[in-house]
């Protein structure tokens, strides 16, 4: 789940949450502090992490559809203060994240998997991006320069926030004319945070620790090799943030200890590098796997 996308949308807004409203959402500061609430932290330099678990299905017209996949995730974040050139204080998030595809019966990690619609096995590579940075800070603003509005509703004594994210770029596996002939990546996320209303506006609280959903429309995962066959999968997964990292799943912090020890802990403030999604971190083990093969035929 990419926290670069749950960025703040443009207007002004003002809510009415009765006398515990003390911070104001019709104010660029208002929305800075809100948001840093709600991903991460007022306080610079403070961990969070949030985790999710869900399911993975496959539809091809026609069939019936096929969970193929539970899931079980995690991005652990912080956010740092910047300054902008009028010296309004906004911040960065920067942050890493692991998604594991599980078997769907017995929940265990999958290492291999058998491909369905295709007979072949394949080798499974879980979701790892590091890093998942905002690409700019976040200073309360819209790209119109009006203050932001974030999509916060009341639903009774919960607030909840919807955001829908379209995705259509170029895909790092593709060639140089795709334009002509297809294979741009396509996809959809659909997130939803929520929490106690009482909570959003309470100045004192330095971070909350909302719920979220996450949805994803999207074309087959690279290393499934669909070989271009028709169908799509969505993913439907729910979670929150935690209170601390320790409180991720034994499934997860084992994984994490034996394969991946640098998501023990949020990339540094000044993290520049470039953002990686499923399909870079495909492309790196696919090249990785091809120059293994060559050095092994070359030994012969």
């Amino acid at each position: 789940m990419n926290s670069v996308k749950i960025m703040v949308w443009v207007g002004a807004a003002v809510m009415a949450f009765g006398a515990q409203a003390e911070i104001d959402l019709a104010t660029p500061e208002g929305v800075v502090s809100v948001n840093r609430r709600i991903q991460c932290s007022t306080e610079d330099g403070v961990e969070k992490t949030y985790l999710w678990q869900g399911r993975a299905y496959a539809r091809r017209q026609g069939e019936p559809d096929k969970q193929l996949f539970k899931l079980l995730g995690m991005n652990v974040r912080q956010c740092v203060t910047v300054t902008n050139d009028k010296g309004e204080a906004g911040y960065r998030l920067v942050s890493r994240e692991i998604m594991l595809y599980l078997d769907p019966k017995s929940g265990e990690v999958l290492r291999d998997w058998d491909n369905p619609y295709t007979g072949d096995t394949v080798q499974v590579i879980h979701v790892a991006n590091d890093p998942v940075n905002s690409r700019a800070p976040s200073f309360g603003y819209g790209r119109d320069g009006k203050v932001a509005k974030m999509p916060i509703e009341e639903v009774g004594d919960y607030w909840q926030m919807n955001l829908e994210i379209p995705l259509f770029y170029h895909n790092v596996l593709a060639g140089n004319y795709q334009k002509y002939v297809g294979g741009t990546y396509h996809a959809t996320e659909l997130f939803n945070f929520y929490g106690p209303r009482e909570e959003l506006l309470d100045e004192s609280l330095n971070s909350i620790n909302p719920g979220v959903s996450w949805v994803r429309i999207a074309q087959w995962l690279p290393w499934m090799e669909m070989n271009g066959r028709d169908g799509i999968m969505y993913f439907n997964a729910q979670g929150s943030k935690l209170e601390s990292w320790d409180d991720l799943p034994v499934i997860l912090k084992d994984e994490i200890a034996k394969n991946y020890p640098d998501y023990r802990h949020a990339p540094p403030g000044d993290d520049t590098r470039p953002n990686e999604t499923s399909w870079t971190v495909f492309k790196k083990a696919l090249d990785a796997r091809a120059d293994t093969n060559e050095q092994h035929e070359g030994g012969h």
